[in-house]
């Protein structure tokens, strides 16, 4: 495994997830801009009811958190972080945070809109959606 760059923070937990605690990682006094992006677990999906949700994550899920914060902090040079969240979820918690710096806000925005783009595309995390009725859905399979 590669060794994780100074630049960039990832983890997966179960535990609540601590926004504030990756922005302060990401901010230096060089950079004017922080953009954080949250997925929260919302009520709905495709026109279903949603009651709740479990994430589950593959054993190596983490490296590939790692690999996607890397990859974006190589390509744009800012500092970067994420972590998941896995386990049962209610509506309203926060189930993914990114984070980016930079010295103004078009790279800091375009930084953290490239990680959740990749972080969903390749993390292997994988949501189960619990719906009003007692039905559930896997998505991500």
């Amino acid at each position: 495994m590669r060794e994780p760059v100074a630049s960039t923070r990832s983890f997966i937990t179960s535990d609540p997830l601590d926004a504030a605690a990756l922005e302060d990682f990401v901010l230096t006094p060089e950079n004017g801009a922080v953009v954080t992006f949250r997925g929260v677990v919302r009520n709905h999906d495709h026109g279903s009811s949603v009651s709740a949700l479990e994430y589950q994550a593959h054993p190596e899920a983490a490296r590939f958190l790692e690999e996607a914060c890397v990859t974006v902090a190589t390509e744009t040079g800012v500092r970067i972080a994420a972590a998941h969240r896995v386990g049962p979820l209610t509506i309203g918690d926060t189930a993914l945070v990114a984070a980016a710096s930079a010295p103004h806000r078009a790279e800091a925005f375009a930084a953290c809109e490239r990680l959740v783009e990749i972080v969903k595309q390749t993390v292997p995390i994988w949501k189960r959606q619990h719906l009003d009725g007692g039905a559930t859905e896997w998505v991500g399979l």
